[in-house]
């Protein structure tokens, strides 16, 4: 079986769970931006959950089954559609051989997840078929798909029924204003104590320059450093630092100004300081914001990262349960 692609929507990628241990070689993880609704899709068709599906930013794409399949679309509120009929989100349904799948506009959100029962076959570089496009790795020749591109499709293992839904409970929100909790450091003694608490009480903006390497931020007040010396390596700016290694999730604000959370995509070290760390409950969160999307940043401590990262680990448990 293969998916035509008739039209690629603004930014289609091949994305699965990612590939962990190439950070060091200066290699990021990729994967989903939003692991739970990959996930979700994945199940909801019989595949196994870090399956390859494909990831659609902002608009959908326009694709033709050349067989029957069983189609599952989740995250972003993006309306599909088989031949002009509109087909529920987070349930799966089914598209016969010739027929169009397509996208209303987005709703809510920014990715849609789809997953078509055996996953999408591409070849897997460094034990992952996610695409990382500035690298050129992954996926589909490396970048986002294109008109008139033919994806491959897995087998199956058994049949797999259509009808399958994701409980309304299970199916996670994006809030008005979104709240994504923080671990401050590695740097944060660089500015004043003033400038912590003010970036913090802030109400951000999700910026337009928001991509799977990192989401820029503004509308918060410009921070203000702590005087001392430059040590040699670090450059003139006050937010500059000797180059240290970048966590997944890390807050870097270049000239103290716009931050910028650091994703999926991201580089795996430079020379500018990190305010603190998004914790790893609210990473999926952050790939389904707009921009101009309004945010909050709340300082929490370790035991509440860790508490929320059970909680996210027992809705998982709760997802597989229900779609058994």
């Amino acid at each position: 079986m293969a998916i035509e692609v008739i039209k690629p929507g603004l930014a289609t990628t091949v994305q699965d769970l990612g590939r962990p241990g190439y950070y060091h070689l200066g290699i990021p993880e990729s994967g989903a931006m939003d692991h739970y609704a990959l996930r979700a899709a994945n199940l909801l068709v019989g595949n196994a959950e870090g399956d390859a599906v494909l990831e659609a930013t902002f608009q959908g794409p326009e694709l033709r089954m050349t067989e029957n399949a069983v189609v599952a679309v989740t995250g972003a509120e993006m309306q599909p559609g088989v031949e002009g009929v509109a087909q529920p989100i987070w349930t799966s349904f089914a598209v016969k051989a010739g027929q169009v799948l397509a996208f209303d506009f987005l709703k809510r959100g920014a990715r849609a997840y789809v997953a078509v029962a055996g996953g999408i076959d591409v070849p897997v570089v460094l034990g992952s078929r996610s695409t990382y496009a500035l690298g050129a790795l992954g996926g589909l020749e490396g970048r986002a798909l294109r008109a008139a591109d033919v994806l491959a499709v897995g087998k199956t293992a058994a049949a797999v029924k259509a009808g399958r839904s994701v409980p309304e409970a299970l199916r996670r929100a994006v809030p008005a204003t979104a709240e994504l909790r923080v671990l401050p450091g590695l740097y944060d003694f660089r500015v004043t104590k003033a400038a912590l608490e003010g970036f913090f009480s802030e109400t951000w903006r999700v910026a337009t320059e928001a991509d799977r390497i990192g989401y820029r931020f503004r509308g918060g007040r410009p921070l203000e450093f702590v005087p001392r010396k430059q040590p040699f390596g670090a450059g003139s700016d006050p937010s500059n630092i000797v180059d240290t290694c970048y966590p997944y999730g890390s807050i870097q604000i270049p000239g103290g100004s716009e931050p910028i959370i650091l994703h999926r995509d991201a580089v795996s070290g430079g020379g500018y300081f990190m305010i603190g760390t998004v914790i790893s409950a609210d990473m999926d969160l952050i790939g389904q914001l707009q921009p101009h999307a309004p945010v909050r940043f709340v300082a929490v401590d370790m035991e509440t990262a860790l508490a929320a990262r059970r909680e996210a680990n027992q809705r998982m448990a709760a997802l597989r349960a229900s779609l058994q």
